[in-house]
Protein backbone atom coordinates (compact mmCIF):
# COMPACT_ATOMS: atom_id res chain seq x y z
CA UNK A 1 0.00 0.00 0.00
CA UNK A 2 2.61 2.45 0.94
CA UNK A 3 4.72 1.46 -2.28
CA UNK A 4 1.43 2.80 -4.63
CA UNK A 5 0.63 6.06 -2.12
CA UNK A 6 4.48 7.26 -2.66
CA UNK A 7 4.85 6.11 -6.54
CA UNK A 8 6.94 8.02 -8.36
CA UNK A 9 8.03 10.33 -5.57
CA UNK A 10 11.61 10.48 -7.35
CA UNK A 11 10.02 11.47 -10.00
CA UNK A 12 7.84 14.43 -8.49
CA UNK A 13 10.83 15.36 -6.38
CA UNK A 14 13.13 16.28 -10.34
CA UNK A 15 9.88 18.05 -11.64
CA UNK A 16 9.86 20.17 -8.27
CA UNK A 17 13.74 20.42 -8.81
CA UNK A 18 13.29 21.82 -12.05
CA UNK A 19 10.67 24.14 -11.68
CA UNK A 20 12.49 25.96 -8.93
CA UNK A 21 15.93 25.71 -10.32
CA UNK A 22 16.20 29.73 -9.92
CA UNK A 23 13.93 29.81 -6.93
CA UNK A 24 15.89 27.58 -4.72
CA UNK A 25 19.28 28.97 -5.81
CA UNK A 26 18.41 32.26 -5.12
CA UNK A 27 16.76 31.99 -1.83
CA UNK A 28 19.63 29.76 -0.04
CA UNK A 29 22.44 32.04 -1.65
CA UNK A 30 20.68 35.20 -0.69
CA UNK A 31 20.38 33.57 2.90
CA UNK A 32 23.80 32.84 3.00
CA UNK A 33 24.72 35.96 1.18
CA UNK A 34 23.62 37.77 4.39
CA UNK A 35 24.75 35.61 6.94
CA UNK A 36 28.30 35.88 5.50
CA UNK A 37 28.79 39.82 4.83
CA UNK A 38 26.95 40.45 8.23
CA UNK A 39 29.84 37.78 10.30
CA UNK A 40 32.24 39.19 8.10
CA UNK A 41 31.22 42.77 8.89
CA UNK A 42 31.06 42.73 12.85
CA UNK A 43 34.46 40.97 12.27
CA UNK A 44 35.35 43.94 10.71
CA UNK A 45 34.04 46.85 12.54
CA UNK A 46 34.27 45.19 16.29
CA UNK A 47 37.79 43.80 16.40
CA UNK A 48 38.68 45.34 19.58
CA UNK A 49 36.50 43.43 22.71
CA UNK A 50 36.35 47.05 24.50
CA UNK A 51 33.54 47.78 21.38
CA UNK A 52 32.22 44.42 21.78
CA UNK A 53 31.39 44.59 25.80
CA UNK A 54 30.20 48.10 25.13
CA UNK A 55 28.04 47.07 22.44
CA UNK A 56 27.07 44.29 24.54
CA UNK A 57 25.88 46.45 27.51
CA UNK A 58 22.95 48.18 24.81
CA UNK A 59 22.15 44.94 23.75
CA UNK A 60 21.08 43.87 27.92
CA UNK A 61 17.50 45.77 27.79
CA UNK A 62 14.37 44.45 28.02
CA UNK A 63 13.11 45.96 24.96
CA UNK A 64 16.25 44.55 22.47
CA UNK A 65 15.99 40.94 24.36
CA UNK A 66 12.05 41.06 23.02
CA UNK A 67 13.43 42.13 19.38
CA UNK A 68 15.91 40.09 18.53
CA UNK A 69 16.10 37.91 21.71
CA UNK A 70 18.01 36.59 24.46
CA UNK A 71 21.68 37.20 24.94
CA UNK A 72 24.39 34.31 25.67
CA UNK A 73 27.43 35.00 26.37
CA UNK A 74 27.39 39.02 27.33
CA UNK A 75 29.65 39.24 29.91
CA UNK A 76 32.46 37.76 27.06
CA UNK A 77 30.70 39.15 23.93
CA UNK A 78 32.80 37.18 20.97
CA UNK A 79 31.88 37.97 16.87
CA UNK A 80 30.25 34.32 17.39
CA UNK A 81 27.97 35.64 20.23
CA UNK A 82 26.97 38.52 18.77
CA UNK A 83 26.29 36.91 15.26
CA UNK A 84 23.41 34.24 17.10
CA UNK A 85 22.55 37.19 19.69
CA UNK A 86 21.50 39.65 16.73
CA UNK A 87 21.07 37.50 13.29
CA UNK A 88 19.88 34.22 14.40
CA UNK A 89 16.45 35.16 15.10
CA UNK A 90 15.92 36.94 12.33
CA UNK A 91 17.98 34.45 9.49
CA UNK A 92 15.36 32.00 11.12
CA UNK A 93 12.31 34.07 10.63
CA UNK A 94 13.42 34.58 6.70
CA UNK A 95 14.17 30.39 6.48
CA UNK A 96 10.40 30.09 8.03
CA UNK A 97 8.68 32.05 5.31
CA UNK A 98 11.14 30.79 2.30
CA UNK A 99 9.82 27.84 3.25
CA UNK A 100 6.26 28.68 3.58
CA UNK A 101 5.64 30.37 0.23
CA UNK A 102 7.44 27.51 -1.07
CA UNK A 103 5.51 24.40 0.36
CA UNK A 104 2.35 26.60 -0.68
CA UNK A 105 3.72 27.20 -4.15
CA UNK A 106 3.70 23.31 -4.65
CA UNK A 107 0.51 22.11 -2.53
CA UNK A 108 -2.66 24.47 -2.90
CA UNK A 109 -1.62 26.61 -5.30
CA UNK A 110 -1.21 23.60 -7.48
CA UNK A 111 -4.30 22.62 -6.57
CA UNK A 112 -5.97 25.76 -7.58
CA UNK A 113 -4.29 25.91 -10.81
CA UNK A 114 -5.12 22.12 -11.32
CA UNK A 115 -1.42 20.87 -12.04
CA UNK A 116 -2.39 18.11 -8.51
CA UNK A 117 -5.58 16.87 -10.51
CA UNK A 118 -3.50 16.58 -13.99
CA UNK A 119 -0.71 15.14 -12.30
CA UNK A 120 -2.89 12.41 -10.26
CA UNK A 121 -4.53 11.08 -13.95
CA UNK A 122 -0.94 9.76 -14.30
CA UNK A 123 0.24 7.00 -12.40
CA UNK A 124 1.72 8.82 -9.70
CA UNK A 125 1.10 7.56 -6.14
CA UNK A 126 -2.00 9.92 -3.58
CA UNK A 127 0.94 11.34 -1.50
CA UNK A 128 3.71 11.26 -4.16
CA UNK A 129 2.97 15.44 -4.76
CA UNK A 130 3.27 16.20 -1.30
CA UNK A 131 6.12 13.86 -0.14
CA UNK A 132 7.83 15.16 -3.05
CA UNK A 133 7.87 18.89 -2.25
CA UNK A 134 8.64 18.35 1.81
CA UNK A 135 11.78 16.37 0.32
CA UNK A 136 12.95 19.33 -1.63
CA UNK A 137 12.34 21.54 1.12
CA UNK A 138 13.86 18.91 3.38
CA UNK A 139 17.27 18.89 0.88
CA UNK A 140 17.09 22.74 0.61
CA UNK A 141 17.18 23.26 4.28
CA UNK A 142 20.16 20.80 4.99
CA UNK A 143 22.08 22.20 2.01
CA UNK A 144 21.50 25.61 3.75
CA UNK A 145 22.45 24.33 6.80
CA UNK A 146 25.55 23.04 5.85
CA UNK A 147 26.55 25.91 3.51
CA UNK A 148 25.75 28.60 5.99
CA UNK A 149 27.86 26.22 8.89
CA UNK A 150 31.21 25.61 6.65
CA UNK A 151 30.94 29.51 5.57
CA UNK A 152 30.68 30.85 9.55
CA UNK A 153 34.13 28.72 10.20
CA UNK A 154 35.50 29.22 6.83
CA UNK A 155 35.63 33.02 8.13
CA UNK A 156 38.68 32.08 10.63
CA UNK A 157 37.02 34.13 13.06
CA UNK A 158 38.77 32.60 16.71
CA UNK A 159 35.53 32.37 18.28
CA UNK A 160 33.35 30.61 15.81
CA UNK A 161 34.98 27.25 15.73
CA UNK A 162 33.00 24.06 14.01
CA UNK A 163 30.60 22.94 16.12
CA UNK A 164 29.35 26.37 16.82
CA UNK A 165 29.13 27.23 13.05
CA UNK A 166 27.37 23.59 12.03
CA UNK A 167 24.89 24.96 15.45
CA UNK A 168 24.18 27.83 14.12
CA UNK A 169 23.69 26.47 10.04
CA UNK A 170 21.42 23.83 11.64
CA UNK A 171 19.15 25.85 14.31
CA UNK A 172 18.46 27.69 10.51
CA UNK A 173 17.94 24.35 9.31
CA UNK A 174 15.35 22.95 11.63
CA UNK A 175 13.61 26.12 12.22
CA UNK A 176 12.89 25.89 8.08
CA UNK A 177 11.70 22.55 8.60
CA UNK A 178 9.38 22.76 11.20
CA UNK A 179 7.23 25.77 9.17
CA UNK A 180 7.70 23.38 5.94
CA UNK A 181 5.83 20.57 8.14
CA UNK A 182 3.31 23.32 9.64
CA UNK A 183 2.51 24.92 6.20
CA UNK A 184 2.50 21.35 4.92
CA UNK A 185 -0.63 20.72 7.50
CA UNK A 186 -2.29 23.72 7.00
CA UNK A 187 -2.26 22.91 3.15
CA UNK A 188 -3.98 19.89 4.47
CA UNK A 189 -6.63 22.10 6.22
CA UNK A 190 -7.49 25.10 4.74
CA UNK A 191 -9.13 25.00 0.86
CA UNK A 192 -7.06 28.39 -0.17
CA UNK A 193 -3.43 29.14 -0.91
CA UNK A 194 -4.02 32.61 0.76
CA UNK A 195 -5.39 30.38 3.83
CA UNK A 196 -2.55 28.03 3.81
CA UNK A 197 -0.29 31.06 3.73
CA UNK A 198 -2.29 33.19 6.37
CA UNK A 199 -2.17 30.58 8.83
CA UNK A 200 1.44 29.27 8.42
CA UNK A 201 2.21 33.11 9.03
CA UNK A 202 0.10 33.69 11.91
CA UNK A 203 1.86 30.27 13.18
CA UNK A 204 5.29 32.29 13.04
CA UNK A 205 3.83 35.60 14.01
CA UNK A 206 2.41 33.67 17.35
CA UNK A 207 5.67 32.16 17.73
CA UNK A 208 7.63 35.23 17.24
CA UNK A 209 5.58 37.01 20.05
CA UNK A 210 5.50 34.41 22.19
CA UNK A 211 9.25 34.57 22.19
CA UNK A 212 9.27 37.74 23.14
CA UNK A 213 7.08 37.34 26.12
CA UNK A 214 9.13 34.26 27.06
CA UNK A 215 12.51 35.63 26.93
CA UNK A 216 11.32 39.21 28.77
CA UNK A 217 9.34 38.00 31.52
CA UNK A 218 8.87 33.54 31.53
CA UNK A 219 11.73 31.68 30.20
CA UNK A 220 9.33 28.70 29.60
CA UNK A 221 7.26 30.36 27.51
CA UNK A 222 9.88 30.65 24.79
CA UNK A 223 10.72 26.88 24.90
CA UNK A 224 6.56 27.08 22.94
CA UNK A 225 7.86 28.90 20.68
CA UNK A 226 10.05 27.03 17.58
CA UNK A 227 12.08 30.14 17.57
CA UNK A 228 12.73 30.37 21.06
CA UNK A 229 13.87 26.72 20.27
CA UNK A 230 16.49 28.04 17.45
CA UNK A 231 17.99 30.98 20.24
CA UNK A 232 18.11 28.52 22.97
CA UNK A 233 21.00 26.70 21.01
CA UNK A 234 23.50 29.33 22.45
CA UNK A 235 25.42 28.75 19.61
CA UNK A 236 29.18 29.81 20.10
CA UNK A 237 28.40 29.67 23.85
CA UNK A 238 27.31 26.41 24.94
CA UNK A 239 26.37 25.15 21.95
CA UNK A 240 23.18 22.93 22.99
CA UNK A 241 21.93 20.46 19.90
CA UNK A 242 18.99 19.62 21.72
CA UNK A 243 16.60 22.46 20.15
CA UNK A 244 17.50 21.14 17.04
CA UNK A 245 16.76 17.60 17.87
CA UNK A 246 13.37 18.84 19.54
CA UNK A 247 11.89 21.02 16.38
CA UNK A 248 13.22 18.07 13.94
CA UNK A 249 11.29 15.60 15.90
CA UNK A 250 8.47 17.87 15.96
CA UNK A 251 8.75 18.65 12.66
CA UNK A 252 8.72 14.44 11.72
CA UNK A 253 5.41 14.43 14.24
CA UNK A 254 3.82 17.13 12.20
CA UNK A 255 4.85 15.58 8.73
CA UNK A 256 3.44 12.69 9.33
CA UNK A 257 0.15 14.13 10.07
CA UNK A 258 -0.06 15.85 6.68
CA UNK A 259 0.83 13.36 4.87
CA UNK A 260 -1.83 11.22 6.68
CA UNK A 261 -4.96 13.95 6.40
CA UNK A 262 -3.26 14.18 2.51
CA UNK A 263 -4.47 10.41 2.04
CA UNK A 264 -8.33 11.17 3.16
CA UNK A 265 -9.34 14.11 1.91
CA UNK A 266 -10.02 15.17 -2.02
CA UNK A 267 -8.52 17.24 -4.78
CA UNK A 268 -9.73 20.80 -3.84
CA UNK A 269 -10.91 20.09 -0.45
CA UNK A 270 -9.95 20.97 3.30
CA UNK A 271 -10.68 20.09 6.90
CA UNK A 272 -11.60 23.49 7.55
CA UNK A 273 -14.15 23.78 4.56
CA UNK A 274 -15.58 27.31 4.10
CA UNK A 275 -19.20 28.53 5.12
CA UNK A 276 -21.90 28.24 2.77
CA UNK A 277 -22.21 31.56 0.91
CA UNK A 278 -25.52 33.61 1.11
CA UNK A 279 -28.04 32.98 -1.41
CA UNK A 280 -28.27 36.57 -2.85
CA UNK A 281 -24.91 39.10 -2.73
CA UNK A 282 -24.80 41.60 -0.22
CA UNK A 283 -24.77 45.59 -1.60
CA UNK A 284 -21.12 45.92 -0.47
CA UNK A 285 -20.28 42.87 -3.12
CA UNK A 286 -21.97 44.96 -5.75
CA UNK A 287 -18.65 46.98 -6.25
CA UNK A 288 -14.92 46.13 -7.10
CA UNK A 289 -13.82 47.57 -3.90
CA UNK A 290 -16.54 46.07 -1.73
CA UNK A 291 -15.03 42.69 -3.74
CA UNK A 292 -11.66 43.28 -2.41
CA UNK A 293 -12.77 43.83 0.88
CA UNK A 294 -14.90 40.98 0.78
CA UNK A 295 -12.17 39.00 -0.31
CA UNK A 296 -9.54 40.16 1.85
CA UNK A 297 -11.43 40.50 4.96
CA UNK A 298 -9.75 37.29 6.89
CA UNK A 299 -6.64 38.36 6.13
CA UNK A 300 -7.50 42.14 7.42
CA UNK A 301 -8.72 41.11 10.70
CA UNK A 302 -5.87 38.28 11.89
CA UNK A 303 -2.91 41.27 10.47
CA UNK A 304 -5.19 43.85 12.60
CA UNK A 305 -4.70 41.60 15.88
CA UNK A 306 -1.43 40.67 15.33
CA UNK A 307 -0.07 44.34 14.98
CA UNK A 308 -1.83 45.33 17.84
CA UNK A 309 -0.06 42.24 19.56
CA UNK A 310 2.46 43.42 18.48
CA UNK A 311 2.62 46.56 20.26
CA UNK A 312 1.82 45.11 23.45
CA UNK A 313 4.55 42.75 23.40
CA UNK A 314 6.91 46.09 22.57
CA UNK A 315 5.09 48.12 25.43
CA UNK A 316 5.25 45.34 28.08
CA UNK A 317 8.55 45.96 28.07
CA UNK A 318 9.09 49.70 28.43
CA UNK A 319 8.56 49.60 32.36
CA UNK A 320 11.30 47.49 32.84
CA UNK A 321 13.65 49.19 29.91
CA UNK A 322 12.91 52.43 32.05
CA UNK A 323 14.61 50.83 35.43
CA UNK A 324 16.96 49.24 32.93
CA UNK A 325 18.31 52.80 32.29
CA UNK A 326 17.77 54.14 35.65
CA UNK A 327 20.23 51.69 36.92
CA UNK A 328 22.93 51.60 34.10
CA UNK A 329 25.13 54.11 33.93
CA UNK A 330 27.15 52.80 31.08
CA UNK A 331 24.24 53.30 29.37
CA UNK A 332 23.93 56.81 30.35
CA UNK A 333 27.16 57.47 29.38
CA UNK A 334 26.73 55.90 25.73
CA UNK A 335 23.75 57.73 25.14
CA UNK A 336 24.09 61.67 24.94
CA UNK A 337 21.46 63.08 26.97
CA UNK A 338 18.43 64.46 24.82
CA UNK A 339 16.46 68.30 26.71
CA UNK A 340 13.22 67.20 26.95
CA UNK A 341 13.52 63.69 26.40
CA UNK A 342 14.00 60.34 28.48
CA UNK A 343 16.62 57.36 27.46
CA UNK A 344 13.71 55.23 27.16
CA UNK A 345 11.46 57.84 24.59
CA UNK A 346 15.11 58.01 22.56
CA UNK A 347 15.19 54.32 22.30
CA UNK A 348 11.70 54.11 21.19
CA UNK A 349 13.03 55.78 18.02
CA UNK A 350 14.42 52.49 16.87
CA UNK A 351 11.24 50.54 18.15
CA UNK A 352 9.32 52.56 16.16
CA UNK A 353 11.16 51.83 12.72
CA UNK A 354 10.70 48.24 13.02
CA UNK A 355 6.88 48.52 13.54
CA UNK A 356 6.28 50.55 10.81
CA UNK A 357 8.49 48.27 8.60
CA UNK A 358 6.38 44.96 9.84
CA UNK A 359 3.20 47.12 9.62
CA UNK A 360 4.38 47.62 5.91
CA UNK A 361 4.28 43.54 5.04
CA UNK A 362 -0.04 43.37 5.30
CA UNK A 363 -0.34 46.43 3.16
CA UNK A 364 1.62 45.17 0.34
CA UNK A 365 0.07 42.04 0.61
CA UNK A 366 -3.31 43.96 0.36
CA UNK A 367 -2.13 45.28 -3.18
CA UNK A 368 -0.09 42.56 -4.50
CA UNK A 369 -3.30 40.46 -4.15
CA UNK A 370 -4.97 41.85 -7.35
CA UNK A 371 -1.57 40.30 -9.22
CA UNK A 372 -2.89 36.98 -7.88
CA UNK A 373 -6.23 37.64 -9.07
CA UNK A 374 -5.26 38.38 -12.41
CA UNK A 375 -3.02 35.13 -12.35
CA UNK A 376 -6.18 32.78 -11.73
CA UNK A 377 -8.23 34.23 -14.42
CA UNK A 378 -10.07 36.14 -11.90
CA UNK A 379 -9.71 39.77 -13.50
CA UNK A 380 -10.90 39.23 -16.36
CA UNK A 381 -14.83 38.31 -15.00
CA UNK A 382 -14.29 41.83 -13.59
CA UNK A 383 -13.27 43.67 -16.40
CA UNK A 384 -15.57 42.27 -19.15
CA UNK A 385 -18.34 43.86 -17.29
CA UNK A 386 -18.47 47.82 -17.23
CA UNK A 387 -15.35 47.84 -14.80
CA UNK A 388 -12.67 50.16 -15.85
CA UNK A 389 -8.88 48.81 -14.90
CA UNK A 390 -8.28 52.46 -13.04
CA UNK A 391 -11.17 50.98 -10.90
CA UNK A 392 -10.38 47.65 -10.58
CA UNK A 393 -7.03 48.69 -9.40
CA UNK A 394 -8.17 51.49 -6.96
CA UNK A 395 -9.95 48.57 -5.44
CA UNK A 396 -7.10 47.14 -3.77
CA UNK A 397 -4.93 50.36 -3.67
CA UNK A 398 -7.26 51.78 -2.05
CA UNK A 399 -7.68 49.45 0.83
CA UNK A 400 -3.98 49.31 0.83
CA UNK A 401 -3.35 52.70 1.75
CA UNK A 402 -5.91 53.40 4.12
CA UNK A 403 -5.24 49.79 5.73
CA UNK A 404 -1.16 51.15 6.54
CA UNK A 405 -2.64 53.32 8.53
CA UNK A 406 -5.15 51.57 10.41
CA UNK A 407 -2.04 48.84 10.80
CA UNK A 408 0.12 51.84 12.26
CA UNK A 409 -2.55 53.04 14.27
CA UNK A 410 -3.38 49.74 16.14
CA UNK A 411 0.37 48.73 16.98
CA UNK A 412 0.86 52.44 18.35
CA UNK A 413 -2.70 51.85 20.59
CA UNK A 414 -1.04 48.60 21.79
CA UNK A 415 2.21 49.80 22.49
CA UNK A 416 0.86 53.02 24.35
CA UNK A 417 -2.14 50.93 26.46
CA UNK A 418 1.11 48.41 27.42
CA UNK A 419 3.42 50.94 28.75
CA UNK A 420 0.47 53.20 30.11
CA UNK A 421 0.21 49.83 32.13
CA UNK A 422 3.79 49.24 32.97
CA UNK A 423 5.85 52.63 33.26
CA UNK A 424 5.59 54.93 35.88
CA UNK A 425 5.52 57.65 34.02
CA UNK A 426 3.92 56.63 30.91
CA UNK A 427 4.85 58.34 27.01
CA UNK A 428 1.86 59.94 26.07
CA UNK A 429 -0.18 58.86 23.25
CA UNK A 430 0.59 61.89 21.34
CA UNK A 431 4.25 61.50 21.11
CA UNK A 432 3.76 57.63 20.47
CA UNK A 433 1.44 58.72 17.29
CA UNK A 434 3.68 61.33 15.78
CA UNK A 435 6.40 59.54 15.92
CA UNK A 436 4.80 56.33 14.02
CA UNK A 437 2.94 58.30 11.46
CA UNK A 438 5.67 60.10 10.27
CA UNK A 439 6.50 57.16 8.95
CA UNK A 440 3.95 57.06 6.68
CA UNK A 441 5.41 58.42 3.95
CA UNK A 442 7.46 55.64 3.35
CA UNK A 443 5.15 52.83 3.80
CA UNK A 444 3.05 54.79 0.80
CA UNK A 445 6.16 54.53 -1.29
CA UNK A 446 6.60 50.69 -0.94
CA UNK A 447 2.86 50.61 -1.86
CA UNK A 448 3.74 52.86 -4.80
CA UNK A 449 6.14 50.55 -5.89
CA UNK A 450 4.18 47.75 -5.80
CA UNK A 451 1.71 49.48 -7.85
CA UNK A 452 4.75 50.16 -10.21
CA UNK A 453 5.39 47.28 -10.44
CA UNK A 454 2.05 45.69 -11.15
CA UNK A 455 1.61 48.28 -13.64
CA UNK A 456 4.68 47.82 -15.98
CA UNK A 457 6.40 44.67 -14.87
CA UNK A 458 3.91 42.02 -12.97
CA UNK A 459 6.16 39.56 -13.22
CA UNK A 460 8.32 41.39 -10.87
CA UNK A 461 5.73 42.59 -8.33
CA UNK A 462 7.58 40.20 -5.84
CA UNK A 463 10.55 42.84 -5.80
CA UNK A 464 8.58 44.68 -3.72
CA UNK A 465 8.61 42.65 -0.62
CA UNK A 466 12.72 41.99 -1.55
CA UNK A 467 12.83 45.85 -1.38
CA UNK A 468 10.99 46.25 1.89
CA UNK A 469 13.65 43.11 3.19
CA UNK A 470 16.27 45.08 2.25
CA UNK A 471 14.86 48.67 4.17
CA UNK A 472 14.51 46.59 7.18
CA UNK A 473 17.97 45.30 6.74
CA UNK A 474 19.62 48.16 6.53
CA UNK A 475 17.73 50.07 9.57
CA UNK A 476 18.26 46.81 11.79
CA UNK A 477 21.91 46.54 10.94
CA UNK A 478 22.66 49.75 9.64
CA UNK A 479 24.16 51.19 12.63
CA UNK A 480 25.66 48.39 14.42
CA UNK A 481 27.56 47.87 11.08
CA UNK A 482 28.37 51.61 10.04
CA UNK A 483 26.64 50.96 6.17
CA UNK A 484 27.73 54.19 4.70
CA UNK A 485 25.06 56.60 3.97
CA UNK A 486 24.07 55.60 0.65
CA UNK A 487 22.61 52.60 1.32
CA UNK A 488 20.00 54.02 3.42
CA UNK A 489 19.31 56.77 1.31
CA UNK A 490 18.36 53.76 -1.11
CA UNK A 491 15.77 53.11 1.03
CA UNK A 492 12.53 55.06 1.78
CA UNK A 493 12.66 54.68 5.12
CA UNK A 494 16.16 56.27 5.31
CA UNK A 495 14.38 59.54 4.72
CA UNK A 496 12.42 59.80 7.84
CA UNK A 497 12.95 61.89 10.16
CA UNK A 498 13.50 59.92 13.91
CA UNK A 499 11.16 61.66 16.13
CA UNK A 500 11.34 62.26 18.84
CA UNK A 501 15.53 62.48 18.09
CA UNK A 502 14.93 64.67 15.54
CA UNK A 503 13.03 67.87 14.03
CA UNK A 504 10.26 67.42 11.83
CA UNK A 505 11.89 67.47 8.77
CA UNK A 506 8.84 68.50 6.16
CA UNK A 507 11.00 68.77 2.64
CA UNK A 508 11.78 64.31 3.25
CA UNK A 509 7.89 63.89 4.01
CA UNK A 510 6.82 65.97 1.11
CA UNK A 511 9.13 64.32 -1.19
CA UNK A 512 8.33 61.13 0.49
CA UNK A 513 4.30 61.37 -0.52
CA UNK A 514 5.45 63.08 -3.71
CA UNK A 515 7.10 59.67 -4.49
CA UNK A 516 4.55 57.68 -3.81
CA UNK A 517 2.11 60.26 -6.05
CA UNK A 518 4.33 59.48 -8.99
CA UNK A 519 5.03 55.82 -8.79
CA UNK A 520 1.05 55.13 -8.25
CA UNK A 521 0.47 57.59 -10.88
CA UNK A 522 2.40 55.73 -13.46
CA UNK A 523 1.71 52.20 -12.50
CA UNK A 524 -2.41 52.78 -12.80
CA UNK A 525 -1.60 54.47 -16.31
CA UNK A 526 0.70 51.30 -17.24
CA UNK A 527 -1.99 49.00 -16.06
CA UNK A 528 -4.35 50.51 -18.07
CA UNK A 529 -2.20 50.63 -20.93
CA UNK A 530 -0.95 46.54 -20.64
CA UNK A 531 -2.54 43.29 -21.11
CA UNK A 532 -4.52 41.63 -18.65
CA UNK A 533 -2.55 39.15 -18.32
CA UNK A 534 0.72 40.63 -17.59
Amino acid sequence: MWNEEFHKTGSMIRFLLKRDRLRLPVWILSLVFLTMITAYSFTDLYSSQGERQALAETMQNPAMTAMVGPGFGLENYTIGAMMAHQMLLFSAILVAIMNILIIVRHTRTDEEEGRIELIRSLPVGRASSLAAAMLVLLAANVLLALITGIGLYSLGTESMDLNGSLLYGAALGSAGLFFSAVTALFAQLSQHSRGTVGYSMAILGFSYILRAIGDVSNETLSWFSPLGWATGTKAFVDNDWWPVVLACAMSIFIAAGALYLNRLRDVGSGFLPSKPGKKHASNGLLSPLGLSLRLQRTSIISWAIGMYLLGVSYGSVLGDLEAFFASSDMMNEMLPAVEGLSLTEQFLTMIMAVISMICTVPALLFMLKVKGEEKQGRTEHLLARSVSRWKLLGSYALPSFFFSFVMVLLAVTGLWSAAYSTMEDPVSFYSLFKGAMVYLPAIWVMIGTAIFLIGFFPALTSLSLFYLAYSFFIVYLGGMMQFPEWLSNLSPFGYVPQIPMEEFDLTAVLLLLLTAVTLSTAGFAGYRNRDSTG
